[in-house]
């Protein structure tokens, strides 16, 4: 008999499955705080929290017997992943389990901006019969931008067609043929703001995406554009967006997230007649509240039989032999993932893993998830991806992962390369782990360098000329950016090079911008490991 602790009042509907079951003893009790959990966890098989329970590395620890923990949500952020890891405890949550519901919070948002209807219902309800003030617009044959096509985005752009809407969306993992499936345009985030009348955004909160639309999107915003976010509060700079708003660039926006929850009584957003606000609701409908249970409980089940089983969050059992050989090399894949996935221009493709030398002999399924993860990560966040979904997340955006293997390695004992393949062209790194050095980068491009993959990183693109050195370096020191390390990459004098800077301290976007300004400086990456 397995017994199952539930808590933070979890619906009897959504885990009616385990109750029902003959094999599995159900506890429910109320929110826990560490210590009462940690005094009762010894006895439970499995447990289900939603996310006022923490559970942390004590909890773990005192958990002997426990084989899952299950979230009834998607975020496991008051889970301590590492520990349960170390464990052996399988955590899995319930990443579909909100999609429709926030897909349709974003349509309510967008048709009650389109028709004023939270404004004209105040005003009705306090006694006046004004039908003069709230001239809307129509959804139909209008042109919605869509930024970031993962579940909840791509839902949306679907039901937005049967609005007769046309959808041009942003995605860095949406190729010309996913888009020709879905209908969609695609383009970049400047392009969509340039012609969209209503903009909607489906992407996690990183630091690629903070910020996304700001005061330089506003500047070249189509006029009288409409603007909704029920996905994280960041993504668009709210301070800017009321500027556009009072400028008249922005028609109104209407918002589920801020950027600090709960806002502050004197957010701007709280008393301007153009900004709808509701309390992070998107998630919050009986069914969603039910469905991601239901899955939840479903899945804790297969786990408890020892049947298959799917949305795990943490890194699946991996044979001990195999596991001594590929463990040093898990972080090197994961930082070579997102070095090039921040090197890499266009939608990716395909991601090309090729593994030579000793570890062409084991299976490298494990850190092949911990490379694809890496480059995911980039755009979609760390708490988004992990090493167990981020191969079912690359399917789902029809990223080709392909695994190459060879014994020779060229000098190494081992060598991992990872290749992005875009329309724009390929981006290659490579990595080892050198005896007394540790984790290094040996190849760039079609450069050897020998850099530690960590820290703020500059890679410069440059004509191999006298004095450009000097110039970076002038430039970086003028604006108080110091540098720690610089390595030269080169094929042949005077033909193209890279330059890859260590710095003290990330590079502020107008110090890109000068650096991208100096003579014979094709590009300029900022890289942050």
């Amino acid at each position: 008999m397995f017994k199952v602790l539930v808590t933070d009042g979890i619906s009897d509907q959504g885990i009616q499955q385990l109750t029902d079951a003959a094999d599995v003893e159900v506890v429910k009790k109320g929110s826990l705080k560490e210590d009462e959990l940690t005094a009762i966890i010894g006895e439970y098989d499995a447990l289900l929290v939603r996310s006022a329970t923490k559970v942390t590395a004590k909890v773990f620890e005192a958990g002997t017997k426990l084989k899952v923990v299950g979230r009834a949500g998607v975020g496991v952020d008051n889970i301590e992943l590492e520990a349960a890891t170390q464990r052996g405890v399988v955590v899995i949550n319930a990443p579909d389990g909100n999609t429709i519901t926030t897909c349709e919070h974003t349509f309510a948002m967008m048709m009650s901006l389109a028709r004023h209807i939270p404004q004209a219902y105040r005003k009705t309800v306090s006694g006046e019969w004004d039908r003069k003030s709230f001239l809307g617009v129509e959804l139909y044959g209008k042109t919605l931008g869509v930024m970031g096509m993962g579940r909840i985005g791509s839902e949306v752009a679907k039901r937005a067609k049967a609005f007769g809407m046309e959808i041009f969306a942003f995605d860095p993992f949406l190729t010309e043929d996913r888009a020709e499936k879905l209908g969609v345009k695609v383009g970049t985030v400047n392009d969509i703001v340039k012609v969209a009348d209503f903009i909607t955004v489906h992407t996690p909160l990183t630091n690629e995406t903070r910020h996304m639309i700001a005061r330089p999107q506003f500047e070249i915003m189509k006029p009288g554009c409409r603007i909704v976010n029920c996905a994280r509060g960041g993504i668009i700079d709210e301070m800017a967006l009321v500027e556009a708003i009072d400028q008249g660039i922005v028609a109104g926006a209407a918002f589920d997230v801020f950027e600090s929850e709960p806002p502050s009584q004197d957010h701007p957003f709280l008393n301007n007649p153009k900004v709808i606000v509701t309390p992070h609701l998107g998630a919050s409908t009986i069914e969603a509240q039910e469905n991601v249970a239901i899955d939840v409980s479903e899945q804790v089940l297969h786990i408890l039989r020892e049947e298959p089983f799917k949305n795990a969050v943490n890194m699946p059992p991996v044979p001990s032999a195999v596991l001594t050989k590929l463990q040093p090399y898990f972080t090197l894949g994961e930082k070579l993932g997102r070095f090039v996935a921040q090197m890499n221009e266009g939608a990716v493709q395909e991601i090309v893993v090729s593994y030579s030398g000793e570890l062409s002999e084991v299976d490298t399924m494990p850190l092949t998830r911990y490379i694809v993860m890496g480059v995911l990560s980039h755009h979609l966040g760390r708490e988004q991806v992990n090493i167990v979904n981020s191969l079912h997340l690359a399917k789902t955006r029809d990223l080709n992962v392909t695994v190459l293997k060879s014994q020779a390695a060229k000098g190494f004992t081992n060598l991992v390369s990872v290749t992005l393949k875009s329309k724009a062209g390929d981006s290659v790194i490579a990595g080892t782990l050198l005896s007394g050095y540790g984790a290094r980068i040996v190849q760039i491009g079609q450069y050897p360098v020998d850099i530690p993959p960590e820290g703020n990183l500059l890679l410069v693109s440059h004509n191999d000329r006298p004095g450009i050195i000097g110039k970076v370096g002038t430039l970086l020191g003028n604006n108080d950016v110091n540098i720690a390390t610089m390595q030269v990459g080169r094929k042949v004098i005077g033909g193209s090079a890279i330059m890859v800077l260590t710095i003290d301290k990330q590079a502020e976007k107008n110090v890109l911008a000068q650096l991208n300004a100096l003579e014979e400086i094709e590009s300029v990456k900022d890289i942050t490991l």
